[in-house]
């Protein structure tokens, strides 16, 4: 699909919106664009889950509206309001979109392979100009193999790549909560802290509240440790968390650290919510990474092939979302 115009009427300043994912995908992807075009944006983000963000984008037109990280199937509406509106819009994802329209002013680069996040479409379109950006990203966003690979290609030694996946894995765990209340510091305010910075490594080593939100999470991980399993297979696992802001935060965390040590087990860790719904991050054996997205959209949730969630599941749904667990069929086709 061709790039779209982005000229603005003569006379007529351009309004430029970031509209993004609160985690180290989302926020890492908008960094990278923004070193390539340094032109000023407003920026519109939020935690893990508030993924119908381009909703908040006003319409104008001749608009530049830059998106990643966000399913364009959970902001379709908003995203047809946007383009019968004028706007330009660029969009980088790796979730499942749905039916993507054409339309002469979207700009679609969508890849939905297990291996594959947002920060590395957005590498892949820059041709790896800011790379370690686009590692921090992936790390984040668990591809440590893929990443490692990349980072090894890029001439970057495992003291540097370790440095990077340390720097994705906080930026990542910030993103997780139920409100701003539950996290160390708004993804906004993060993303304004990396925008300080033209390295990584840079901000490692001068922003504190990284280091900060590293301590949380190692207290929250050893808390949700002692939890013992909902229900358990040798083909899954099912863990409960209470509501508390610790739960909340870890909850993704979590799922991924039992995916990595358990590979042939699928994983789903349910945190109540404060409405007594639960939150569900669900993690595909990593020994056949599919079908996550699958088992989530049947209980109204979304994501991707390896990874996904639910949003509410309602309490009432616990115990027929863990029939669907022990029945996924994971090594399936999607």
């Amino acid at each position: 699909m061709a790039a779209p115009d982005t000229t603005a009427p003569p006379g007529q300043a351009v309004a430029r919106f970031d509209v993004c994912n609160g985690d180290a995908d989302g926020l890492c992807a908008v960094r990278q664009w923004r070193l390539h075009d340094p032109s000023a944006a407003r920026l519109i983000t939020g935690l893990k889950r508030d993924i119908a963000l381009l909703q908040h984008v006003p319409c104008v037109a001749s608009s530049q509206v830059l998106v990643c990280d966000l399913s364009m199937q959970r902001n379709r509406a908003a995203l047809d309001r946007l383009l019968d509106g004028g706007a330009q819009v660029r969009w980088f994802d790796h979730h499942w979109s749905g039916p993507v329209p054409a339309h002469e002013r979207l700009d679609a680069h969508l890849d939905f392979s297990s291996e594959v996040c947002t920060s590395l479409l957005v590498d892949r379109y820059l041709g790896g100009r800011y790379r370690a950006w686009a590692l921090v990203g992936a790390y984040g966003d668990e591809l440590t193999a893929v990443a490692d690979r990349l980072g090894a290609a890029s001439g970057l030694d495992p003291l540097h790549r370790a440095v990077l996946r340390r720097l994705g894995l906080a930026i990542n765990y910030n993103a997780y909560g139920e409100d701003a209340s539950d996290v160390c510091i708004a993804p906004a305010e993060l993303y304004e802290r990396l925008a300080r910075h033209a390295s990584p490594w840079n901000l490692l080593r001068d922003e504190p509240v990284i280091h900060d939100i590293e301590a949380c999470r190692r207290r929250d991980f050893r808390v949700a440790m002692g939890i013992k399993p909902h229900w358990e297979s040798a083909q899954a696992r099912v863990v409960v968390l209470p509501a508390a802001p610790w739960s909340r935060r870890v909850s993704g965390f979590l799922a991924n650290a039992l995916a990595a040590v358990h590979p042939e087990q699928a994983q789903a860790v349910l945190t109540e919510r404060r409405d007594g719904h639960y939150a569900v991050s669900v993690r595909a054996p990593r020994a056949s990474p599919q079908g996550a997205h699958t088992l989530c959209q049947a209980f109204g949730g979304s994501g991707r092939t390896a990874a996904a969630g639910i949003d509410a599941l309602p309490s009432t749904s616990l115990e027929p979302f863990v029939r669907a667990l022990s029945q996924a069929r994971w090594d399936a086709p999607c």
